[in-house]
């Protein structure tokens, strides 16, 4: 049988909008292997105290609202049979839940250490029973090959500049990269018991703070699983105002990655009018929105304030501009020697994006069209236009990047001219539920689960594209230049906040 049946022939419970499944630790084990060679992409694996949760996507029913399936197993004695076996994605996922939970993946492929650095005053946080660490910690644990030739060189996790703290470490012959290996968790913030116990409301300000360049598409993520949650529906206003926010995040997002690549390469002329761009474009959207990266303005239930009219004319005026300089802009990238120090490095081979659950800009200018607006009827009815396709490489991504920030000014524009009149937030009910929300961010889909007890969290889970994107980048690093690692790291905008919870 193949994963997507026997998931969808499993018992349902209550989950909007896509019902989650619950399978025995025998089908769970059946599952897990099944899933060898299965085109069924696994988008998150995470805990709570009892079961193990897993979310998939089936690209082939998409279309027809069957696409998001939500399945979970309960756990026995800590354990449970390992994904990793046969989706090696999901090891670091495994290493996560036996940091958190003290769940432990019979049969993983690696069980090393992932967020606790063993500095915790205690292990296992989030089980029923935390307990002080036994041993002192050790230093983190890399597997990378060793012989005649051959070094290792670490790079971060302080990096030196204002970017988050990860380890990147490269097993390096000659100029060559060997194999890469990343560790995270120097950021861990502890989110997720944050989170716990809080209503919907009060805890959105820790989903605001998952990703700096990703807090609108993690707030309407989050906002979007409580709604769904509650079977609450928000005005027709507050949608097209989150969709605004996020073509806004979109655009500041894909302008500062041009202008940090081209930095990286040495075009500062190119550099400096990427900037001047994202520049004008952030003012504008603090006075229309009161913050520069609109953190906090999307909360379950709406927006918290409505977008003023000074605000909404500076954004016009903002968008007119780069709209103005954009093919300038396009052709100036694309004709200098940026584009050919972009071209042919870092490439994402055909079946990778699918195989990391990779989207955004990196699946897209790998062939993998997916887009988490698919799933807003708003998007719909405008008729978006996607980028997708190219060589795989930093170029292809850059290609895309500049055609996304066209569209998304298009539908910005149309947003802001159209804006439907009335309230922009609804009152939340102080009742049960579970549910699930997603956007696109300008890294890939972000993922939200919650399941609420009276009104308050009783468990909750954000799945940041980070998770896809640092796995991707071990493998297409291989064979590459140790030069050209920050250009690749830049072009695949590897976030890792979203990531350290």
């Amino acid at each position: 049988m193949h994963a997507a049946a026997l998931i969808r022939s499993a018992a349902a419970e209550p989950c909007r909008p896509w019902p989650r499944h619950i399978v025995g630790e025998a089908d769970w084990a059946t599952l897990a292997r099944a899933l060898d060679g299965d085109p069924l992409i696994l988008l998150a694996l995470w805990a709570d105290t009892t079961h193990i949760h897993a979310l998939f996507l089936d690209e082939n029913g998409r279309r027809s609202g069957m696409a998001v399936l939500p399945v979970s197993t309960a756990v026995e004695h800590d354990a449970y049979p390992a994904l990793s076996a046969s989706r090696p994605e999901a090891a670091w996922y495994e290493r996560m839940i036996q940091d958190l939970w003290g769940h432990v993946a019979d049969g993983a492929a690696d069980l090393r250490p992932w967020l606790d650095h063993g500095h915790w005053p205690v292990v296992r946080p989030l089980s029923p029973r935390p307990m002080p660490p036994e041993q002192p910690a050790d230093r983190p644990e890399f597997n990378l090959p060793v012989g005649p030739g051959m070094m290792h060189v670490p790079i971060g996790p302080i990096w030196g500049l204002a970017e988050e703290a990860a380890h990147l470490r490269l097993a390096v012959e000659g100029n060559r990269i060997v194999r890469a290996e990343s560790r995270l968790g120097y950021a861990h913030k502890g989110t997720l018991a944050l989170m716990r116990g809080k209503s919907p409301r009060a805890a959105a300000r820790f989903a605001a703070r998952l990703s700096a360049d990703a807090t609108v598409a993690h707030s309407m993520a989050f906002a979007q699983a409580t709604e769904a949650a509650l079977d609450v529906t928000v005005p027709d206003r507050t949608i097209v105002l989150r969709a605004a926010m996020a073509e806004i995040e979109r655009i500041a997002g894909h302008l500062g990655d041009l202008a940090e690549q081209a930095r990286l390469a040495g075009a500062d002329g190119i550099h400096a009018r990427f900037g001047v761009l994202r520049e004008a474009l952030l003012r504008a959207t603090e006075v229309a929105f009161g913050h520069r990266m609109m953190m906090d303005c999307v909360v379950p239930g709406g927006v918290v304030a409505d977008i003023t009219t000074e605000g909404r004319q500076a954004l016009l005026r903002a968008a007119g501009r780069l709209a103005t300089d954009l093919p300038g802009l396009r052709q100036a990238h694309e004709g200098s020697a940026l584009a050919a120090r972009l071209g042919g490095i870092g490439t994402v081979r055909p079946g990778w994006a699918s195989r990391f659950s990779a989207g955004g800009v990196v699946g897209r200018a790998a062939g993998r069209a997916f887009d988490a607006r698919d799933f807003m009827p708003l998007y719909d009815e405008v008729g978006f236009w996607r980028s997708a396709g190219g060589a795989g490489d930093a170029g292809a991504r850059a290609a895309i990047r500049l055609a996304e920030i066209g569209e998304s000014l298009r539908l910005l524009g149309m947003f802001l001219e159209r804006l439907p009149q009335g309230a922009v937030s609804v009152a939340l009910p102080a009742t049960s539920g579970e549910g699930i929300g997603c956007a696109e961010s300008i890294r890939g889909d972000v993922w939200h689960w919650l399941r609420l007890d009276h009104g308050q969290i009783a468990s909750v889970f954000p799945r940041d594209p980070g998770w896809a994107l640092w796995p991707l980048c071990e493998s297409v690093l291989r064979g590459e230049s140790a030069e050209d690692v920050a250009l690749i790291r830049c072009s695949l905008g590897l976030p890792g906040s979203g990531m350290d919870l």
